[in-house]
């Protein structure tokens, strides 16, 4: 990615320096589709390791399909494609778990995680301690230069792009009579692309704020009737085409259990009493299915397996003397 070389040349050269040779990984920055391009038209491609867009991932799955005639191999394809990322909460949760949670997974980074929770779902009964709570802490949270001030929680998004999209999506939630901004809502780009952090809330649990992926410090919320829990699990599974990650805030074990099996499908990483950013790495697993990718779990003990290509060798120390099975006499 040409927005984040820095870091993959560091990878890179941790690489090298541990022994790889340069003809076994290299370090190529280009825009994505060239690169795209070039790899699948190779007859030597043996695999695709995809992070980014749904869109992009669909391009090339598409090129290695058109050009399968060509490979010597049938190529290994995995992908990881972002998420909409969701916090439900029950009404026996703790509210300071739910709303500490909450700021830290939809603002650390901008929201510009793939796991950043986006979208919360809270009791009525709840929501005026939890809505004061947020707004009490969001009034503290530092938008700068982290450099020059240790305070700050989180920076400018990536690029004149991210900038873009995210304001559109503001714009949205200024404009809809079903959305309401109640924290942050706007942005700056003269010196730096610097959006603030934004809650919305939303009267529709359909709204596209809450299906669509922003990856941006935006968190939308729909409060729903105590009583409804259930239906709303199944709204929770159905409304996304993602299923990256996920959280369920309650202590009633029972409700715990309950959502586990309707959310089944809805997060590859799923979370019970901790923020959908919760994974740690180098210790859990990551990946997701349907629109989020393949599921594939970067970090597990299989994964390096995914992309070998074992042989299995039989040798025999005992000559064979006779071409007859036993039974035929």
């Amino acid at each position: 990615s040409d927005t984040a070389m820095s870091a993959s040349y560091l990878v890179y050269r941790v690489l090298r320096e541990s022994g790889l040779p340069p003809n076994i990984v290299q370090f190529l920055p280009a825009d994505g589709p060239v690169f795209g391009d070039a790899v699948t038209s190779s007859p030597h491609l043996a695999g695709v390791n995809f992070t980014g867009s749904v869109p992009t991932f669909k391009r090339l799955w598409k090129q290695v399909a058109q050009n399968l005639d060509t490979y010597k191999n049938f190529p290994r394809i995995a992908g990881e494609c972002g998420g909409k990322n969701f916090h439900f909460v029950h009404k026996s949760a703790d509210v300071e778990s739910v709303v500490k949670g909450t700021i830290r997974s939809a603002f650390e980074y901008g929201g510009q995680k793939c796991s950043a929770c986006s979208r919360m779902y809270v009791p009525d009964s709840m929501w005026p301690r939890i809505r004061q709570e947020l707004l009490d802490i969001h009034k503290h949270i530092t938008v700068g230069d982290p450099v020059e001030d240790f305070s700050t929680f989180f920076s400018a998004v990536i690029d004149d792009k991210s900038f873009t999209r995210i304001k559109k999506w503001l714009d949205h939630a200024k404009s809809s009579p079903n959305l309401k901004v109640i924290a942050g809502g706007n942005c700056d780009d003269r010196k730096g692309y610097f959006v603030e952090p934004t809650i919305v809330e939303t009267s529709d649990p359909q709204d596209a704020i809450m299906s669509e992926e922003i990856f941006g410090p935006v968190l939308s919320v729909y409060v729903y009737p105590e009583k409804d829990y259930k239906e709303v699990l199944q709204l929770i599974d159905n409304t996304s085409p993602y299923a990256l990650t996920g959280a369920v805030y309650a202590q009633d074990k029972n409700v715990i259990q309950e959502a586990a099996k309707v959310l089944r499908n809805a997060a590859g990483n799923y979370y019970v009493n901790d923020k959908s950013t919760g994974s740690i790495v180098a210790q859990q697993p990551f990946g997701g299915a349907r629109a989020s990718g393949t599921n594939d779990k970067p970090g597990g003990p299989h994964y390096v397996l995914r992309w070998t290509s074992p042989q299995v060798v039989k040798e025999t120390h005992v000559p064979l003397q006779d071409w007859r099975y036993p039974y035929m006499g």
